[in-house]
């Protein structure tokens, strides 16, 4: 990995060069990989529109980058291991030139089924390798891929299929995450019944329960796998050619669809991953994320396969069979580099030592946290506990719009400081605005920006440029605003403070208020609600949402009134899923409005976090008294 940076001194001077040449910089990262056709230009970037291209003119293919290039030295080198969900069953290597040849057939089974270059493909499949080698596969032939969180509704699956105008689904008949199982394909087949596009469905047996078939559409995969060879040879794509569609919350109720290209993204997944992780060649490295988060695609295949490193795939979840889940994992496989989310770590640290305890975490060397700031109760107890007090913890911030880590320590070359997530990767620069948009220096706390381009950077919302401008580059002339505000201390670290917009973080994952919102607002006896985020002991966020109802609806009984809560979480399960459930539902006769109309969700936050003393001006609200009785109603979630 010649673009590693092993030292203190190494990072200074690369943070140097990016600020002097970027271009230059860039050039000589992407340098490193193996590209079909060299580039003419190595960016051209305006954020007013905006148009941002990477490498033009390079054709290359990240599968070959990830694979191909890897077999005549380290073919025998294991890629991929898998953990299954239950510690009984027997875990999976695959080596490097199995999975050259595992995506090899996966790609032609989907070229006989019609799918090829530009062909979207949606995948809705649990943590199994199956679910790694099939994104590669449509990487393989030039088709986008779009991975859906198997968590999802099927409303909110059909939702992501039409959006995409996906051709071809991949599932599997069935799954366990822990204790708990999910029908899969049954979901698939809800969903596609509302998805004309999709002609082929392909099915991977990993549980085998029953399924209803549908012989027109579906197709068993190791069936089709008997029918075809280990030769494909990888599509030539230009570099802004798309290599997936991953969509994303926002602050309106339709999910964005996050486009990413293929050689910005293969040079900025592969750079991170080496730096902030500094991988060295034997280690294993675990990301506990699941593959259909940008996490699990840009730290769990891309980043790690792009560096021939040794990838964990997990099954299961971090409490079952027991709260000793990881760890026991860590121990067998002695993992070098642990990465996972705040949520899973307060979940860990508030359950009894002894599970923490008498593991071998010796081999540990980094341990990265991603999905939301870390408090700084958790990032000690992660430091001391399960790093020993000696690895390096690095506190990576970025987004599924940004495509790889943006602020972070490198391993061990850089200073680490409790719920800061450090410095900016060399070729990053964030900056700090305020309301106006005025730049903040030194010491200051405002508006995250970017200010500059990088490679893995956003490049449109599928199907509509409109919204990606409106969202992303239009709050701030000339910079991609995070939707986060940070703090900066004086020694120029940043701290991330959380969202500034109408989204909630639970457990790490993003969804739009209004999409919750909309979800609630289909129960017939529900007139108006409002979501907000609360801070949450485990998931960062939890959802709180204020409930209005129809004349009548309220029932009379306090069995009534929790019998209907649990209807509207119901209803939210169908519509997006279980993670998006709220945790409560507070029924009110009102909600704070301004004259204008708008829902002051400032006072609704202060209230669901029992901070009635800080509500600050009431006195342009339309009905200010309405306030006291959101109060009121809030108290039984607050003793």
């Amino acid at each position: 990995m010649p673009f590693l940076l092993d030292s203190t001194e190494a990072v200074s001077v690369a943070r140097r060069s990016a600020q002097q040449d970027p271009d230059a910089f860039w050039a000589d990262i992407a340098s490193h990989y193996a590209w079909m056709k060299p580039w003419d230009k190595v960016c051209t970037a305006e954020f007013e529109t905006p148009q941002v291209r990477w490498f033009e003119g390079a054709q290359l293919n990240i599968t070959a980058n990830c694979l191909d290039r890897h077999l005549a030295e380290q073919g025998d080198r294991t890629a991929i291991l898998w953990e299954p969900n239950s510690p009984s069953d027997s875990a999976v290597a695959i080596t490097y030139a199995e999975l050259h040849d595992k995506v090899c057939r996966f790609a032609n089974v989907l070229k006989g089924r019609g799918v090829g270059k530009g062909d979207r493909v949606a995948l809705y499949l649990p943590m199994v390798p199956e679910l790694a080698v099939a994104v590669l596969a449509c990487a393989r032939i030039g088709a986008v891929h779009s991975v859906v969180f198997a968590g999802f509704s099927a409303r909110s699956l059909a939702d992501r299929i039409q959006d995409a105008g996906a051709v071809c689904v991949i599932t599997s008949d069935g799954m366990k995450r822990g204790a708990k199982g999910l029908a899969l394909k049954a979901v698939v087949d809800e969903a596609l019944a509302e998805c004309p596009t999709v002609t082929t469905n392909l099915v991977v047996q990993h549980t085998r329960e029953e399924v209803q078939w549908n012989a027109e559409r579906d197709v068993w995969l190791h069936e089709a796998l008997t029918t075809v060879t280990g030769e494909c040879p990888p599509e030539p794509m230009d570099a802004e050619d798309l290599l997936f569609i991953l969509y994303t919350s926002g602050s309106t109720g339709k999910p964005k669809g996050v486009v990413h290209t293929c050689g910005g993204y293969m040079v900025y997944a592969g750079y991170s991953f080496a730096n902030v992780f500094q991988y060295q060649p034997g280690d294993v490295y675990w990301c506990t994320a699941d593959i259909g988060w940008i996490t699990g695609h840009s730290y769990i295949v891309y980043g790690p396969l792009l560096n021939g490193a040794t990838t964990v795939m997990f099954e299961g979840v971090p409490t079952w069979p027991s709260p000793a889940r990881f760890w026991e994992v860590c121990e067998k496989l002695k993992v070098n580099q642990f990465y996972t989310a705040p949520t899973a770590i307060r979940a860990l640290m508030a359950c009894e030592p002894r599970f923490a305890e008498g593991h071998d975490l010796s081999a540990l060397k980094v341990i990265g946290s991603v999905g939301e700031p870390i408090n700084e109760e958790a990032w000690q107890w992660y430091h001391d506990v399960i790093g020993g007090g000696k690895c390096a913890l690095v506190d990576t911030w970025w987004q599924t719009e940004t495509g790889g880590i943006l602020i972070s320590g490198l391993g061990s070359h850089s200073p680490m400081k409790p719920a800061h997530a450090g410095y900016p990767l060399p070729g990053i620069s964030p900056v700090l605005v305020d309301g106006d948009g005025n730049t903040l220096e030194g010491e200051a706390e405002g508006y995250l920006c970017i200010d500059r381009p990088w490679p893995s950077m956003i490049r449109t919302t599928y199907g509509d440029h409109e919204r990606c401008r409106n969202v992303y580059f239009s709050a701030f002339k000339g910079k991609y605003f995070t939707g986060d505000g940070a703090r900066r201390d004086a020694d120029g670290m940043f701290r991330i403070i959380g969202r500034v917009d109408d989204v909630v973080n639970v457990s790490g994952h993003r969804f739009g208020t209004a999409e919750i919102e909309d979800a609630i607002d289909s129960h017939p006896a529900v007139a108006e609600c409002a979501v907000i985020g609360y801070p949450h002991p485990i998931k960062g966020q939890a959802v709180h949402a204020y409930v209005i109802l129809k004349d009548g609806a309220l029932p009379s009984t306090a069995e009534g009134i929790a019998a209907l809560r649990k209807e509207i979480g119901i209803q939210v399960n169908t519509e997006i899923g279980n993670i998006a459930r709220p945790d409560r539902v507070q029924f009110t006769p009102g909600l704070p409005k301004t004259r204008s109309g708008k829902i002051m969700r400032r006072i609704l936050r202060k209230v669901a976090s029992g901070e009635h003393d800080q509500l600050g001006d009431t006195s342009t609200l339309l009905d200010p008294s309405v306030v006291h009785g959101v109060i009121a109603g809030a108290a039984e979630f607050l003793d």
